[in-house]
């Protein structure tokens, strides 16, 4: 009761100060999908799902693109799954509703979020819109195109139904959807928008390709150790890197120490789910778990389960053995039409993973995410980064490096830094 009422005042404070002020909006995890409608019509659907992070904000603000004929069709909360009022407004209103940065020739999709940003958490949106853009999306020569600059880090484009791919300019993901239709799908890890451009045309005979079910090798059973590269993987499932909402961020403490700090974000959304299975790495040892819902704030039990208790509790773990390390965070059932983001953080000691060796700083470490960050400790300096990655300094000085996989596979970070 006293974490609650203290969050409530903490809440009601940021909400009177937003209100007697004015704020720049701030937000993360955009992830905006365009389905083409029919060609002649110019026009496309937008579904756009962000995270506004403005702590105490109760407005959340989408500017409308000029030069754009766009309508409106609907705006949810992603943790509720309900509706959300919302009104289009000038810029002018838009500023004296708080967005400070508001342009006076702008248009705002302005949208009442379904409870304040917590301090440190977020709130999610998803908007469902559709423009009509003459520049944007047009036929030319037998071909239908979309050509326009996205500055989201993620996004995938769906081309209509009974269209096949010709030409996608930036390296994307292709995957056709249970409807039939191809969808193009890419991450961006520069720091500019992507001039992205895709090209179609009408297909005489446009199926859906099935997963196989027939096993071409009689008698052959895949190594449960992992993926045999000797034959092909005919009933592999692609799922769309991009749309993944997965990051981690890593802050390295001192070398000697062997451990470092991580918190990894996650969203569950299958019904009926009541907890947070990680197991620990090989290798690694966890302490201090802790976990929050980042829509609310609310703090979450957290236990740390070895061996036999793993499975006491009915978690169901393949290879489970006495030395089976398992951080379960438990929270309420998601009901239908409902999701929870997660913010799950621990210390982890890896000697065997990240040292220090004759002075030298060394991380060496498998990444599955599709986007991870790794901060260096206070007094090092970066010497060697085997994967490319953005490198820019924290705001107390700390090297930090951020790695975008937009591939369906781990990434293997090496890392070297000396102390300055």
């Amino acid at each position: 009761m006293k974490f609650r009422f203290s969050f409530v005042l903490l809440t009601s404070l940021l909400i009177t100060n937003l209100n007697a002020q004015q704020f720049r909006q701030t937000q993360t995890d955009s992830y905006t999908r365009y389905e083409l409608l029919e060609p002649s019509s110019q026009s496309f659907r937008i579904i756009y799902d962000v995270s506004a992070t403005t702590a105490g904000a109760t407005k959340y603000f989408n500017g409308l693109r000029v030069g754009s004929d766009h309508l409106v069709d609907a705006v949810w909360d992603l943790m509720s799954g309900k509706e959300l009022n919302w009104k289009i407004v000038d810029g002018a209103e838009a500023k004296q509703n708080g967005l400070s940065n508001a342009s006076e020739n702008g248009e705002y999709l302005m949208v009442d979020l379904a409870r304040p940003v917590p301090q440190g958490g977020q709130a999610r949106i998803r908007i469902d819109k559709t423009y009509k853009d003459v520049k944007s999306y047009y036929e030319q020569d037998g071909l239908i195109v979309f050509d326009r600059s996205l500055g989201i880090k993620r996004n995938s484009v769906v081309l209509p139904k009974g269209y096949e791919l010709t030409a996608v300019n930036y390296p994307s993901q292709v995957i056709q959807e249970a409807d039939g239709r191809i969808k193009v799908s890419f991450m961006n890890d520069g720091p500019a928008g992507v001039p992205y451009k895709v090209t179609a045309r009408p297909a005489a005979n446009m199926k859906f390709a099935k997963r196989p079910t027939e096993n071409p090798w009689p008698g052959y059973k895949p190594s449960p150790q992992g993926r045999d590269q000797s034959r092909a993987r005919v009933s592999y499932n692609l799922t769309e890197r991009g749309f993944q909402d997965r990051d981690i961020v890593y802050f390295l403490q001192q070398p000697e120490t062997n451990s470092f700090f991580l918190y990894h974000d996650y969203t569950e959304s299958r019904e009926g789910m009541d907890k947070y299975v990680n197991i620990v790495r090989a290798g690694s040892k966890a302490s201090k778990p802790s976990a929050i819902i980042l829509d609310t704030g609310e703090q979450l039990k957290v236990e740390t389960l070895t061996g036999k208790a793993i499975s006491d509790k009915g978690i169901q773990v393949n290879n489970l053995t006495d030395d089976t390390e398992a951080v379960v965070i438990w929270y309420d059932p998601i009901k239908k039409g409902e999701t929870r983001r997660l913010r799950i953080s621990e210390t982890y000691t890896d000697a065997n993973r990240y040292l220090l060796l004759e002075d030298q700083l060394i991380w060496d470490r498998s990444f599955g995410r599709n986007r991870n960050t790794v901060v260096l400790p206070e007094g090092w300096m970066l010497t060697a980064n085997s994967i490319p990655g953005r490198i820019d300094m924290t705001d107390d000085g700390k090297v930090r490096i951020s790695y975008v996989n937009g591939r369906p596979d781990n990434i293997d970070v090496f890392i070297k830094a000396i102390r300055r």
